[in-house]
């Protein structure tokens, strides 16, 4: 094992740090560094200390100043900053000042106050987040480090380790450190070399008290007996919450049931400072703390508070929290057959009101206590499923590893590959997931046929999620010879399992809360009522994706049409799922829209995170097709915030492509290159063919929309030409409008006429209405000016009929670029405006620039919304000022000849007067001149913006 060496996941607060640093010359700064112990503070304060080069770096303690015992006071503290920026900018780091006594730290927070104007020095402090800030730092800049995301600390992980972690071990202790840097170093320090290759079963429990009060810096020191027994009450009583938080009134009733006379005044004594109220309820400030507290009690103690609590929820309707209180409060590590069955069928009961996180932690709790090994796999396996519905994959992974048992009968060992291909699906590489769930189908075909049916649709899915068309079809089941493959429907999204298809079947509970029924059921009838009413639809959903895939349209209709309708009457998020994807596969846009909303409505009345944000997905791409963008932008956003959230790492890479896909159109490079960065790093790692064709065609269309034909058309290249790297098999012809324009735009004409025979296919199927009109506006593009005129209105007509603002106004754009260049003035510019009005209209700034700049072309008046006061730029014509961005982009004479569809010697010309106007001698001169001049036009039009809305600068 190695140390590691880089620091993880800390971009924006390093960031922050950075911009104080750099301020440090000319003015002075403070900031404060909050966070739970463990999480890195004093590494960032080192960081920025060695990062410091413009003057002293000076670190303070407690004890400075004259008198050490007393501590400093504000003059002195001041006056020795002030020396010490005398002679060149000083950079003062306080770490743990939260440990610093009252006065001291009044002393130091004046200090702060004086250096925001004294200038040249710069005040970095560190504080514990275990407790409430001080009320002295409580007007200081916050900088607040959360725990690390799961990729970022199974990056640090593979740092310490080398990558010598087996995989089953690396998940356990990714789930036990919780992103706590310092917790999972405690923790890798405590294994062995055999332990951490799996090659000895591991320490139990893994995070033991010794490794979680190294992380936290020690057990919490507690004023009297009756703190300790208030925090250990709150942090048993978390363990059976639905929350972070529990009911105070419950505390209050166990700590009087644990000691009947607590003492003199203990009502009216202060919470310890590692305890938040927030209204009738108690939580730590810190997780990490409340594991720490709960640990290292004595383990009678700990039986004690447990047994304390579930006698005070005992007859009051809260059976699962007290069963699992009542089994913690057990002596000895011995099975404990009743208490786990208990357990069990109260885990399984749709009648006990629960969330699928506490229904795991139930279904955890019965299989430590169970003996036979076959019922500990199910539970386990269980478990798993319940903290896969709850949003937490990272918690089923172990629990699935904890699952593993030669002896155990297939339909459990099928059971658990089928949870563990979900798991991999929605957050690990695509070809993993469709193994286990290959391996889960055929291990559930004899007992458990509609999960099998449901794992094989799932395998389906990783299978288009990687782009493998061969093993989609072959996984979707044996048919009569394929015809053409050619025509794959397209429509971006999951398309065979719907996304959620093989999820565990989760239905509403009383008072909407959510109970499941997988895995532990009560009954035999329970199981055949499920697997009938989902049966037929993962039959519809697969004969008709079958017949797709195969070019066979005419028998597709008839069943994926079944799926849609069935929709209508279900209210189960994952048929609901299913009637959305169908609808996209038949360019029924509005239905999948109103499936995919019923889908996230279902979701979310049963709780489920691990569902919300593939229903979001789904309304995304719908949108996206429909060509309404914001619409689109708005259920990705919140479609990533869901996903990073339930650790759904896949699902945020598909919201991130339709985020950059929605950007595109706007005039936010930078957006776009975020999204589609992020995008493609997880869709490298994980296989996910989809989402990297999605993220590169929204890289091209940013391209494309800037006037920057030449990258577009070669990033488009990749994906639409034949050849190995050809995008994803149903996405690629989506984006062969895009590439036509292009290629056009840069030459290759011969490059365009290659893909539209294929395109015309599609086209021709029906399931995407912009289709026609697109086919139509690209044989435009392409036609002799004979025919051109006719093909464009052919292809304005079938905007009409399809709909969508954006891309008809697109083939406006063109079409009114063409009559320009045509000299029908008078033409162009009706097609002209009415582009810049439907780009306007949808938000698409960046192709709103372009009609404006063929407007002015035409010396029409600047539309509103344009540069707005005259700048240096103003004295170029139109056509000058398109020639000088053209060529401070990097273009050659040539390349603007070809993408502005005039003559080289025409640029020339032109380029000369550029030259001569704006005083400049050079190209790289000339790139100066436009990149100072549009940040200029920039900062206006956000200053303009911000005195219409209101909003702060």
């Amino acid at each position: 094992m190695c140390t590691a060496v880089r620091i993880h996941g800390r971009g924006a607060q390093r960031k922050a740090l950075r911009a104080l640093l750099d301020g440090l010359p000319s003015r002075g700064g403070r900031l404060l560094l909050t966070g739970e112990p463990g999480l890195g503070r004093t590494t960032l304060l080192q960081w920025a200390a060695r990062s410091f080069h413009a003057g002293p770096v000076l670190h303070l303690g407690p004890g400075t100043g004259p008198d050490p015992g007393a501590g400093p006071t504000a003059e002195q503290l001041l006056a020795a900053l002030r020396t010490a920026a005398d002679a060149a900018p000083a950079l003062v780091c306080v770490d743990d000042a939260h440990l610093w006594d009252a006065p001291a730290r009044t002393a130091l927070a004046r200090a702060a106050e004086h250096l925001s104007t004294a200038g040249r020095v710069g005040l970095l402090l560190s504080a514990a987040s275990d407790r409430a800030v001080a009320p002295e730092f409580a007007h200081l800049p916050v900088v607040r480090l959360d725990p690390l995301a799961p990729s970022r600390a199974a990056a640090l992980l593979d740092d310490m380790t080398d990558g010598a972690a087996a995989p089953a071990v690396r998940e356990q202790l990714l789930a036990e450190a919780e992103g706590n840097p310092a917790l999972l170093a405690a923790l890798v320090r405590r294994l062995s070399p055999a332990e951490l290759r799996g090659h000895r079963p591991l320490p139990g429990p893994l995070a033991d008290a010794a490794a979680l009060a190294e992380a936290a810096g020690g057990a919490p020191a507690v004023p009297s007996a009756h703190a300790r027994d208030l925090l250990l009450t709150v942090a048993a009583a978390v363990r059976a919450s639905d929350g972070p938080d529990v009911d105070a009134a419950l505390v209050r009733d166990a700590l009087l049931r644990l000691r009947p006379d607590p003492g003199p005044g203990a009502r009216s004594r202060p919470l310890p400072q590692q305890l938040a109220p927030a209204g009738d309820r108690l939580r730590f400030h810190s997780p990490l703390v409340r594991r720490t507290v709960y640990a290292t009690a004595t383990p009678d103690g700990r039986r004690a508070v447990h047994r304390a609590l579930a006698d005070a929820l005992a007859n009051g309707g809260h059976r699962l929290p007290e069963l699992l209180h009542r089994s913690w409060s057990l002596s000895g590590p011995a099975p404990a057959p009743e208490q786990a069955d208990h357990l069990a069928r109260a885990a399984a009961d749709s009648t006990v009101t629960a969330t699928y996180r506490l229904r795991a932690t139930a279904y955890t709790r019965a299989a430590e206590l169970t003996a036979d090994a076959a019922r500990r796999a199910e539970r386990y396996t269980a478990a798993a499923e319940q903290a896969l519905l709850g949003g937490c994959p990272q918690q089923a992974r172990p629990l699935l590893a904890a699952a593993r048992d030669g002896a155990v009968p297939a339909a459990v060992r099928g059971r658990a590959e089928l949870v563990r291909g979900l798991v991999e699906l929605r957050d690990g590489p695509v070809g993993d997931a469709h193994q286990s769930l290959l391996l889960a189908a055929s291990l559930l075909a004899a007992d458990a046929p509609a999960d099998a049916a449901s794992a094989a649709l799932a395998a389906a899915d990783a299978a288009w999620a990687a782009g493998d068309l061969p093993a989609c079809l072959a996984t979707l089941g044996p048919t009569a010879p394929p015809r053409a493959t050619a025509a794959v429907p397209a429509h971006g999204a999951h398309p065979p399992g719907a996304g959620a298809q093989g999820e565990p079947r989760a239905t509403p509970g009383p008072h909407g809360r959510p109970h499941t029924r997988t895995a532990v059921r009560p009954t035999a009838s329970h199981l055949s009522h499920t697997s009938a009413s989902v049966a037929s639809a993962v039959r519809d959903h697969r004969i008709g994706m079958r017949a797709l895939l195969e070019g066979r349209f005419d028998r597709a209709g008839a069943p994926l049409g079944q799926v849609v309708r069935r929709g209508l009457t279900e209210d189960r998020p994952e048929v609901l799922l299913r009637a959305a994807a169908a609808a996209l596969l038949l360019g029924d846009v509005d239905a999948a829209r109103g499936a995919g909303a019923r889908a996230l409505a279902a979701a979310r009345q049963l709780g489920s995170d691990a569902l919300e944000p593939q229903a979001l997905e789904y309304l995304a791409y719908a949108e996206l097709r429909a060509g309404r963008h914001p619409q689109a932008r708005a259920h990705a956003e919140e479609g990533l915030r869901t996903a990073l959230r339930a650790g759904q790492r896949n699902t945020a890479a598909h919201h991130r492509a339709v985020l950059a896909l929605a950007a595109s159109i706007e005039e936010e490079p930078d957006v776009v290159a975020r999204h589609v960065t992020a995008a493609l790093a997880t869709a490298r790692r994980h296989g996910l063919a989809q989402a990297l064709t999605l993220a590169q065609w929204a890289a091209a269309r940013a391209d494309l929309g800037r006037g920057r034909p030449f990258d577009a058309a070669d990033r488009l290249g990749l994906l639409v030409l034949p050849g190995p790297g050809r995008g994803h098999f149903a996405v690629w012809r989506l984006a062969v409008p895009c590439f036509v324009e292009a290629a056009v735009l840069a030459g290759r004409h011969e490059d365009a006429r290659e893909v539209l025979a294929d395109f015309a296919g599609w086209a021709a199927f029906g399931a995407d209405p912009q289709a026609a009109a697109q086919l139509a506006r690209c044989h435009a593009l392409l036609a002799p000016p004979e025919r051109t005129d006719d093909l464009y209105r052919r292809a304005l007509a079938r905007h009409d009929e399809a709909g969508g603002d954006f891309e008809r106004a697109r083939t406006a754009l063109l079409y009114g670029k063409w009559l320009r260049r045509r000299r029908r003035p008078r033409e162009a510019r009706g097609r002209l405006g009415a582009a810049l009005a439907g780009f306007e209209g949808c938000g698409a700034g960046v192709w709103a620039a372009q009609a404006r700049d063929e407007l002015r072309a035409l010396g029409a008046a600047p539309q509103p919304g344009g540069d707005g006061a005259p700048t240096r730029l103003s004295r170029l014509t139109p056509q000058q000022l398109r020639i000088a961005r053209h060529v401070a982009e990097g273009a050659t004479n040539r390349e603007v000849a070809l993408t502005l569809a005039v003559s080289t010697r025409t640029v020339d010309y032109h380029l000369r007067k550029v030259f001569a106007a704006l005083g400049v001698r050079s190209r790289l001169e000339l790139a100066r001149v436009i990149g100072l001049a549009e940040q200029d036009q920039e900062a206006r039009r956000a200053a303009a913006h911000q005195e219409k809305t209101g909003a702060q600068p």
